[in-house]
């Protein structure tokens, strides 16, 4: 398993670095959003090819790789035909003469370093002898698919709505957006817990609860809800539907 970690580790900083290049020539750092989804798929293909393969870590390292591959391509193109997304925008004024060293670093690597913490239920199920499936993995794969329906119903309907010139609205409140304020991060932070349910049989499987601890946390109280509400706040329109509608899991509104 250490050799498993060391060899992660490595593969992530070139990864990491890779990208940091890409964002110097592009000059705009959101392609480290780009490149959140597809490192998770690096890896994954890594341990496809460099672990002895059991039916476990065969269904976590598939879900994380269709998860991957469907966040790589919606980001990729929302992204392409925008300017750099205003949290980078930001952080390009407020860090001045140290934005390239500070971007390496506290995007760039830092990212990586999150992205090795996250993995960790593949890391576990690919470096150990797995005992045969069981219920409590297949109520990891409902859930799984509970989450990445509300992530891809909620990215699309968003993605409509944004591109009617004709809406008079500012916000997004039909659809599943009707139920939770953040129907994408809800989908987002269930399947991860999910895949942590699939893990959990796994000789080291607690430790897999990092993942999903870290993903909440991040979605919650810091780069996901915290930064799109603040965004918002403010607009009457925004403030009456917060009043109305869940901040995260979904419920009926309120009348």
């Amino acid at each position: 398993m250490l050799e498993l970690i060391l060899s992660s580790v490595l593969i992530i900083f070139i990864y990491a670095t890779a990208w940091f290049v890409v964002s110097l020539i592009k000059k705009r750092n959101d392609v480290a959003d780009v490149a959140w989804g597809l490192g998770y798929i690096v890896l994954c293909l890594y341990y496809f090819l460099s672990t002895e393969i059991s039916s476990r870590s065969l269904l976590v390292l598939s879900l994380i790789i269709i998860w991957g591959v469907r966040l790589f391509v919606h980001i990729y193109k929302r992204n392409r035909k925008k300017t750099e997304d205003f949290r980078y925008q930001r952080w390009r004024a407020q860090w001045g003469k140290f934005f390239y060293l500070r971007s390496y670093f506290q995007v760039y690597l830092f990212q990586g370093f999150f992205l090795l913490l996250v993995i960790s239920p593949a890391l576990i199920v690919s470096s150990q002898s797995q005992p045969p499936l069981n219920p409590l993995d297949y109520l990891g794969v409902f859930l799984w698919i509970l989450g990445f329906f509300f992530e891809t119903v909620g990215d699309w309907q968003l993605s409509q709505f944004l591109k009617n010139p004709d809406r008079k609205e500012r916000v997004m409140k039909i659809g599943l957006w009707k139920y939770t304020r953040h129907p994408n991060y809800f989908g987002e932070v269930t399947m991860w817990w999910a895949i942590f349910l699939i893990t959990l049989n796994s000789p080291l499987g607690l430790w897999g609860i990092i993942s999903p601890l870290i993903i909440t946390f991040l979605i919650l109280f810091v780069s996901g809800v915290p930064l799109l509400e603040k965004k918002y706040s403010g607009d009457p329109e925004f403030e009456e539907y917060k009043k109305k509608t869940s901040k995260f899991i979904p419920l009926p509104p309120k009348k």
